[in-house]
């Protein structure tokens, strides 16, 4: 196996060096272009004392910079990691000092909080001009570029360690760790599942042809409408386009806004636009009303598929879109463990579900024993997914705990709690971690949520566990609606209509907006605050 992203994203850029690679606004960079600046970055940190096997973290908005820094970093056989913007200064060190980086490369205007910590850190400070101050001791990334002649391609280790951080939603982040070679077929192999055209690579030989039969014949470009410092964002939305010669579309909003993604399809021909839920789609869904009701539908004959991934992507809203897009909706289920464990596909020909997927072959529901649990048996049982992943960087506990072996093979079981039905398909319940026991009966938050978001007027919604001396935790929903506030009594009632009277809310408290990661995902402490702030008031 000699498969690894640096040598890939070579063999793509010899045969294709002027087509774009990565375009955000007005900056285009062609893959010659995109692997030069790359080769100036491993250069760079070679200068500086960086040696191969190290990691640089990447503190940064979706920009050209991070897959360049990203790409560079791959190129001096280093691990490049993700860290979400978000985070200020105890959370910067901690992941910075956990993942062993050697570099920090950040936006300006994150820089006070850099400014605050970096006497805490043993980094090489590399700051890109976004506006904010500059930061002592940092020096600037387009200068770290132009003060450094390429590096010259090099032999490298397939084997070498590739790291995802999770997104620390049930504690501290988690460092996932992929050997190269594995993670880069892993991706061939998803591009595999989906029937593209032509042969997908299995060797680094292999790369050159694909690249140039695809973008010949079905060039893929997309725009990660989450962040690249998300699985979704980099797997999903930049990863694959640039293994197979396609363009990488960067939204130039620091906030998602569905107006600016529906004028960027048109003007840039979008073919897959990647989004995490409904937390995306929405928006999306409500835009495309807007536009059509004001006759100023944009062109969006170009899309041809929209996949998501990382959270719930309802019903409703897939039908909103598949009435203006002729494209396959690709409800994929997965984890950063794990990768894929299953998806739903919907267009204008078929109905749209929420939460029931096709297991994908490499995917199983097990007991807490680790047994099988047959289909159409109606247990609900934890999903478990054969994974390349190491385990977890640094952690052998919460590895032990959360990665088994399973029939000689490796599976990751994250918690995911579903049922096997008997025509091959599973019913999604939540994570178990999520569970509320109210009353000896257990609810899966993500049931109840579901429910209430089919209310009209209703925009999106947590539902948590308060702890409650009658019935041990008590349901508490927290229910954004930026049109019309409805009543406590009106959103009861409307899941009475839906869900078993246990599952009806006790309370239900409602916002103009709840708050969310700028990943898409759920922020339940947000919900538990403003649940314990109403209890107060």
């Amino acid at each position: 196996m000699d498969l690894h992203f640096a040598s890939a994203w070579e063999a793509v850029t010899d045969e294709l060096p002027d087509a774009d690679a990565i375009v955000q606004g007005d900056r285009r960079l062609t893959y010659a272009q995109y692997d030069e600046q790359a080769a100036r970055f491993a250069a760079a940190i070679e200068a500086a004392g960086v040696a191969p096997g190290s990691n640089v973290s990447l503190y940064l908005y979706n920009c050209p910079e991070y897959l360049v820094a990203q790409y560079g970093t791959f190129k001096h056989d280093c691990g490049p990691i993700n860290v979400n913007y978000r985070y200020l200064d105890d959370e910067l060190v901690y992941l910075v000092e956990n993942s062993d980086s050697r570099v920090l490369v950040f936006h300006t205007s994150l820089g006070d909080r850099v400014a605050r910590v970096k006497d805490r850190l043993d980094v090489l400070l590399v700051e890109v001009d976004d506006g904010g101050e500059h930061v002592d001791g940092a020096i600037g990334f387009d200068e770290l570029l132009a003060g450094h002649d390429p590096q010259p391609r090099k032999a490298r280790d397939p084997q070498g360690l590739y790291m995802l951080y999770t997104g620390g939603t049930t504690g501290m982040p988690k460092g996932v760790m992929y050997e190269q070679h594995a993670f880069v077929y892993r991706l061939f192999d998803a591009l595999r599942q989906l029937g593209l055209p032509g042969k997908v690579p299995e060797t680094l030989e292999d790369i050159a042809p694909f690249a140039r039969f695809m973008h010949d014949n079905a060039r893929m470009v997309t725009v990660p409408c989450c962040p690249l410092m998300h699985g979704t964002g980099m797997w999903v939305g930049a990863m694959p386009p640039l293994l197979m010669g396609g363009t990488v579309v960067l939204l130039e909003g620091r906030h998602f806004e569905a107006d600016e993604l529906l004028d960027t399809i048109e003007r840039e021909g979008v073919t897959r636009p990647v989004i995490v839920g409904d937390a995306f789609a929405r928006p999306i869904s409500r835009a495309l009303e807007a536009r059509d009701a004001a006759g100023s539908l944009p062109d969006l004959s170009t899309v041809d598929s929209v996949v998501s991934s990382g959270a719930m992507w309802s019903a409703e809203t897939k039908e909103t879109m598949t009435k203006y897009l002729d494209a396959l909706l690709i409800d994929a289920l997965g984890s950063t463990e794990g990768g894929s464990y299953g998806r739903v596909d919907t267009d204008k020909s078929t109905k749209g579900s929420t939460a029931t997927f096709t297991l994908v072959p490499t995917t199983r529901i097990i007991d807490e024993d680790g047994a099988l649990i047959e289909p159409g048996s109606g247990e609900r049982g934890l999903l478990a997914s054969l994974t390349p992943a190491r385990g977890y960087y640094k952690d052998p506990e919460k590895t032990a705990r959360t990665f088994r072996e399973i029939e000689g093979d490796w599976y990751v079981i994250t918690g995911d709690w579903a049922t096997a039905e008997a025509d091959g398909t599973i019913t999604l319940h939540g994570r178990g971690s999520n569970c509320i026991n109210s009353g000896g009966e257990k609810v899966f938050p993500e049931e109840v949520e579901e429910a209430i978001k089919t209310h009209p007027d209703v925009d999106d919604c947590y539902v948590i566990g308060v702890d409650d001396e009658r019935f041990g935790q008590r349901i508490v929903a927290v229910a954004g609606a930026h049109r019309r506030h409805p009543s406590e009594d009106e959103l009861r009632e409307h899941v009475r209509a839906h869900l078993s009277a246990f599952k009806i809310p006790k309370q239900v408290i409602v916002v103009d907006e709840v708050r969310r990661a700028p990943n898409g995902k759920a922020d339940y402490g947000w919900a538990r605050e403003t649940a314990a702030q109403t209890a107060n008031a």
